[in-house]
């Protein structure tokens, strides 16, 4: 089915489960791509899509069990982030080098604030469409909200990517070109600001072990 388009950029485990199990296995693929983020949902997207519009598959079963894949592996890593919890989560973080209790707590207050509106554009950022569900999860986000908000966000995500395949046909590919620019603009960024991060803090922290020295040398004995 799919091994007709013009060479396309996929793994062949992908193309081997839309070509099995039809909109089903696309929606699988997609589940998978939320825990493994390194498998590209630029690639499975566009290309069911495609395969719709070739008449391979159903335009609204793709659309439907893609979200579906996508909400069920999010409920997956939110899973995983209310096991790990809060305690485990502070003490993880305390032997982090760098890391600070502080920054956890910082964090949850942020989160408190600012959570459904991350988690709902949250599944439009490469990455962090999957990772956003481990801290809903450890704040235990109640689940009825976590499950909507993911659904929406999954929903418009998915279906950009696959009427953009669906309407571009052959030339499909080109969706992923797109956004793996977009994709390495937000690693870039986001290693900016984690270098940014650790610079800030070694500095603060050699300070901090400079007066302690400066201290410690005036202090009459």
């Amino acid at each position: 089915m799919v091994a007709s388009a013009a060479a396309p950029p996929a793994p062949s485990w992908i193309t081997g489960l839309m070509d099995s199990l039809g909109a089903p296995g696309a929606g699988l693929a997609i589940a998978l791509e939320n825990l493994f983020p390194p498998i590209p949902s630029e690639v499975i997207l566009p290309l069911a899509g495609f395969a719709a519009g070739a008449g391979k598959m159903d335009l609204w079963a793709v659309l439907l069990w893609t979200t579906l894949g996508s909400v069920v592996g999010a409920f997956a890593l939110y899973g995983i982030g209310a096991l790990l919890g809060r305690e485990r989560t502070v003490a993880l973080a305390a032997k982090i080098p760098l890391l600070k209790v502080s920054d956890i707590e910082r964090t949850e207050a942020w989160f408190a604030r600012h959570g459904t509106k991350a988690v709902l554009f949250g599944r439009m950022i490469p990455v962090f469409r999957s990772l956003i569900s481990v801290p809903a999860g450890v704040e235990r986000m109640p689940l009825p909200v976590f499950l909507g908000l993911t659904t929406l966000g999954s929903a418009v995500w998915n279906a950009l990517f696959v009427m953009a395949g669906y309407l571009l046909g052959d030339n499909w590919e080109q969706v992923a070109g797109y956004v793996s620019v977009y994709s390495k603009a937000v690693l870039a960024v986001a290693a900016v600001a984690v270098v940014a991060f650790v610079v800030v803090r070694v500095r603060k922290s050699r300070k901090q072990q400079a007066d302690r020295q400066e201290q410690r040398e005036s202090t009459p004995r």
